[in-house]
């Protein structure tokens, strides 16, 4: 029950608009044990598939409750990395709702089929096979959990980098109905309505509804009427809970999002290297004339999970689980009028997954035993139209198509239990034993005559210059050792020892023709063909010692954690230009992917909230702290280009910043509107993110320096918690940062640039949102 001084402060609510709303701390009165630092401080999170206080999971991981991301105005997974050391979560190039994820310098860019993604992305503990429809919005969350390291004897799914849990709220056992309204800058017009009754006192339905729509920071100058980086999302989710009887529950979870928002097109950063057109001078503002197929995303999913607590030391649980999704995307890479390099695209996704757990708790002894299986199958198919070096060469509306299609089979044994040596000290170990089924199919083709049929064409085909069907099967054991001592009753030092990995496959855009004939006998043969499109698993090992604590009554909480990752056979996919015929020009291209890399990671991470003053103005009000601060320092040790020479000295990690971090200022005070008793809730936000490359060779046009988010809003909640106002401001400075980008030019020494594909010389970039100001309005009964 919230505790309110008799006369609370008022205050002129302008005088606070340039700070944000912090996540609602209610104090007590002076001398109770601290619960106003608990709100603030103590998170419960399942990263080891139980429920421990943060302070007693011998892992690195943030947690971050439904709360506070309200209160911080998150609206999609990716500004969880705002609030994360060393994580990278953004929106993929040329798209709306694919995610490119990274953590400790592991992820993967490439969202084509046959690529696995570094770090997993899990809804309520569903693993999330292809990157597509993955940029998850935020609305009618629990938690979401930031796992650092690799996963594998906890999770269904091993990644190799990390993962990421989104985790829904579950369904109260009294009626509820809650909704927020929003506008806000470029014409934001969010309603989200949450609702759930329980039908009887075993049986709960609920369900939430989401549309998310604003107009485009940009506009196509090339389409009129089109805009971009606008937002056109409706999304859902209906569930049910039946506690069949006391000790057997059902879970059933379903989800659908579709988001029909514009293409996403790239802002060029030279001039055309055949027209001359200028650069623009709005980053979000783009001449992409590609429009043969419409922007869609479909995605949807359902589950049942099913949980039988035999005694009070064995529960039983199972994850039944299905999901499919369907993307169409125009992807104009020269982003002008002429079909240059311009590549629609159609993704499909699905994947059916079983998982059973066994799990036991005891004295001393905690752990699980499960069983994990994943059927999937992703599919993806391009064109790509390069009309203008088709006229050079006299074959007019020159199209080089893509069809691949890689199905996945995969089955698992992991086990991880941690014993209690003494009161103190405990010591885990655990392992996962994986097979993985590779099968893909890889159809090349080029046509004259423009699009292919899957894009309303009717083209001729002149060549094929792969037809390949291949089967490759991985194993792999990775073991986890872990050791923890509690240095006091709320401290915790410990050591880990883990193992990730990631299956091998084939590249999905690969060209059997460009196949080398290694052994040099005068005729390329199937196994060298084979060996050609085929990638190998990669492998990390990955070494961890921290501390945990919680002092002064809960008041601060921090953890520090040291890393070193032994990074073998790393996946480098990336693309280049071919010249078919000898005549010097680039016609077509093809999909490289080697295990080039092996790489040493290393880093440093702190976390941290602290209680630092109360009853600073009254009796019952309240300033918090939070931070977050990473360092990582990330080299190859060896990186084999594509004509056999070691170029490590001239490569980088992608997508990984040597410094991350951020603070948070927070502060709660009883307040006044209008004879209304409430809490006044303020908070700002500033996150850093370092230098970071967008591939592996550096670029100055497309890499980004360091740069600085300020976020800060203001929030008004009435005493029965019923109803609330907020403003909220990102990106308060306007920075320009670049989150993505293509380059087909090499640069060349006089300052001009040759294009490797295409002729007006492929060089765009995509950024992170501007400023914005939104004001909403929540409720709940």
């Amino acid at each position: 029950m919230s505790c309110f001084v008799k006369k609370p402060i008022q205050l002129g609510l302008v005088s606070a608009l340039a700070l944000t709303a912090g996540h609602a701390a209610y104090a007590q009165d002076a001398g109770d044990e601290d619960e106003t630092a608990r709100r603030f401080n103590t998170v419960v999170v399942t990263a080891q598939r139980r429920e421990q206080s943060l302070i007693d999971v011998p892992l690195s991981v943030s947690a971050f409750d439904g709360d506070l991301l309200a209160d911080l105005g998150v609206d999609d997974l990716t500004e969880v990395a705002k609030i994360s050391p060393n994580v990278t979560l953004e929106v993929s190039r040329g798209t709306n709702t694919t995610l490119s994820a990274f953590i400790r310098g592991v992820g993967q860019q490439d969202p084509v089929a046959g690529f696995e993604a570094g770090v997993g992305i899990y809804v309520d503990d569903v693993y999330l096979n292809r990157p597509q429809s993955a940029v998850l919005d935020v609305f009618d969350v629990e938690r979401i959990e930031v796992l650092r390291g690799p996963q594998g004897t906890l999770y269904g799914r091993n990644t190799i980098g990390g993962a990421v849990k989104y985790v829904t709220r579950r369904l109260s056992d009294e009626p509820t109905f809650a909704g927020r309204v929003a506008l806000g800058s470029y014409n934001q017009r969010d309603v989200v309505l949450t609702a759930g009754i329980p039908v009887s006192d075993t049986f709960r339905v609920g369900g939430s509804f989401a549309i998310l729509e604003r107009d485009g920071f940009g506009e196509n100058r090339n389409l009129s009427g089109v805009e971009n980086y606008n937002k056109d999302v409706t999304a859902g989710r209906l569930s049910a809970e039946w506690d069949v009887t006391p000790d057997f529950q059902l879970r059933f979870a379903s989800d659908y999002t579709e988001d029909k928002s514009a293409p996403r097109q790239g802002h060029r950063l030279i001039p055309g290297q055949l027209t001359g057109a200028p650069v623009l001078n709005d980053v979000f503002d783009t001449r992409a004339g590609l429009n043969v197929v419409d922007q869609d995303s479909e995605a949807y999913g359902a589950s049942l999970v099913a949980e039988w607590t035999l005694n009070e030391n064995f529960t039983l649980k199972n994850i039944l689980a299905y999901r499919e999704d369907e993307s169409t995307t125009p992807i104009d890479f020269d982003s002008l009028p002429s079909g240059d390099l311009d590549v629609p695209a159609i993704y499909e996704n699905d994947q059916f997954s079983e998982e059973f757990q066994i799990l036991y708790s005891g004295d001393r002894l905690n752990g699980l035993v499960g069983v994990y299986y994943l059927e999937a199958n992703a599919s993806t198919v391009f064109d790509v139209l390069l009309a203008n070096t088709g006229d050079l060469l006299m074959l007019p509306g020159l199209n080089a198509q893509t069809f691949g299609d890689v199905s996945t089979e995969t089955w698992s044994i992991f086990g991880d239990f941690t014993f209690d040596v003494t009161d103190r000290f405990s010591v885990s170990l655990g392992g996962r034993y994986t097979e993985d089924e590779r099968t893909s199919r890889v159809l090349r083709r080029t046509f004259v005559g423009g699009f292919s049929e899957f894009f309303g064409g009717s083209p001729t085909l002149i060549a094929t210059t792969s037809d390949f069907n291949g089967t490759a099967d991985f194993d792999d054991f990775s073991p986890r050792l872990s050791l923890a001592y509690d240095l006091t009753d709320s401290s915790n030092a410990y050591f880990t020892y883990s193992q990730g990995f990631k299956g091998g496959s084939f590249d999905p855009r690969g060209q059997t023709t460009a196949a080398p004939d290694t052994n040099q006998d005068g005729m390329v043969s199937d196994d060298e063909v084979f060996n050609f499109m085929q990638f190998d698993p990669e492998e990390v090992d990955s070494y961890e010692v921290g501390y945990k604590a919680s002092q002064f009554g809960g008041r601060l909480t921090y953890s520090l954690a040291g890393f070193y990752s032994d990074y073998k056979d790393v996946q480098v996919p990336g693309s280049v230009g071919v010249d078919t015929d000898g005549d010097g020009i680039n016609d077509t291209f093809s999909g490289v992917t080697t295990n080039a890399g092996a790489a040493t990671i290393w880093g440093v991470e702190f976390e941290g909230n602290a209680t630092v003053a109360e009853q600073i103005f009254n009796s019952d009000d309240l300033f918090n702290i939070n931070w977050s601060l990473g360092y990582l320092d990330a080299q190859y040790d060896e990186f084999i280009d594509a004509f056999g020479n070691d170029v490590a000295d001239d490569r980088v990690i992608q997508n990984t910043p040597d410094w991350t971090a951020s603070t948070r200022f927070a502060y709660d005070t009883p307040f006044t509107i209008a004879d209304n008793d409430g809490r006044l809730l303020l908070n700002t936000l500033v996150s850093y993110r370092g230098d970071s490359s967008q591939f592996e060779a550096p670029n100055s046009f497309l890499d980004q320096e360091a740069f600085t988010l300020w976020d800060a809003s203001i929030r008004w909640e009435a005493e029965s918690g019923r109803w609330g106002v907020n403003l909220t401001g990102k990106n308060l400075t306007d920075e320009e940062y670049i989150v993505a980008g293509y380059n087909f030019v090499q640069a060349n020494p006089d300052g001009t640039f040759t294009p490797t594909l295409g002729l007006e010389g492929t060089l765009t970039a995509f950024y992170g949102d501007p400023r914005t100001v939104t004001f909403g309005v929540d409720f709940k009964f």
